[in-house]
């Protein structure tokens, strides 16, 4: 097993972190069968990514062995965003092992944080959906749930591609990853229901890009900017909603 490195993930402030803290607490209460947690969105630019990798950081400090597994052939948010880099000069991923090109030990990685691993995405592959929906990845999953604490799955959106209702089934929960001000409520439903349909249990929602206007004297927000590309095209550009004036 190779080492690869994180070399762009800045650390949460105190707000962040504590929400990350309190979603770790409401997973642990969901049961300890819960050991395969899908991760995914509407649409891209949710900040699904985010919640995956922060999510994993926070496991990873509070001692649980975890390891993430980046399901977005088409377009990796985690790949571009944090950059990863071992000292290989290609990194070979999920891609390469469901291919057949590589074996796994050659596909997970240690990370530079302790207790943190991850499968990346690999090369963009042109058949997604007939690697990911196969017996391969059933039993890696499986294996990898007897390996860790842990397995988070990041998938692309499930508004968007199938690929995240077929890895739904290999999974024993989700948490969706919704965007504050963006989309339709009924939107929600839908996508709730097609990973339900799947047997898969629904563990929560994660609400992101909020504005707090009153928090310790602080104003804060963050707001994430996920994928290009392939995603471009499909991509819901949604206005930004002004939040009514204090009364």
């Amino acid at each position: 097993m190779a080492n690869i490195e994180i070399t762009r993930f800045p650390e949460l402030d105190y707000v962040s972190a504590e929400g990350f803290n309190t979603l770790i607490t409401n997973i642990s209460y969901c049961g300890k069968d819960i050991k395969k947690i899908m991760v995914t969105s509407r649409y891209a630019g949710e900040g699904k990514s985010y919640v995956t990798m922060n999510l994993m950081r926070s496991l990873a400090r509070l001692g649980r062995r975890v390891v993430v597994v980046d399901t977005d052939l088409r377009a990796s948010g985690i790949q571009t965003e944090y950059r990863l880099r071992n000292e290989l000069r290609s990194t070979l991923g999920l891609s390469e092992y469901l291919s057949g090109h590589c074996a796994l030990e050659s596909a997970l990685y240690q990370t530079d944080i302790p207790n943190a691993f991850i499968i990346p995405a690999g090369h963009e592959a042109p058949n997604p959906l007939q690697l990911l929906d196969t017996d391969k990845m059933k039993q890696l999953m499986d294996w990898l749930a007897d390996q860790f604490d842990y397995v988070l799955v990041d998938t692309p959106p499930v508004g968007i591609l199938v690929d995240a209702v077929a890895l739904a089934k290999f999974c024993d929960g989700a948490l969706l990853v919704v965007s504050y001000g963006q989309g339709k409520r009924q939107e929600i439903g839908e996508a709730v229901r097609n990973i339900q349909h799947t047997g898969c249990q629904m563990l929560g929602a994660v609400l992101n890009e909020v504005r707090f206007r009153k928090l310790s004297n602080r104003h804060y927000y963050y707001r994430s900017k996920r994928y290009s590309g392939y995603y471009s095209k499909k991509y819901y550009n949604y206005a930004a909603q002004k939040r009514n004036a204090k009364k």
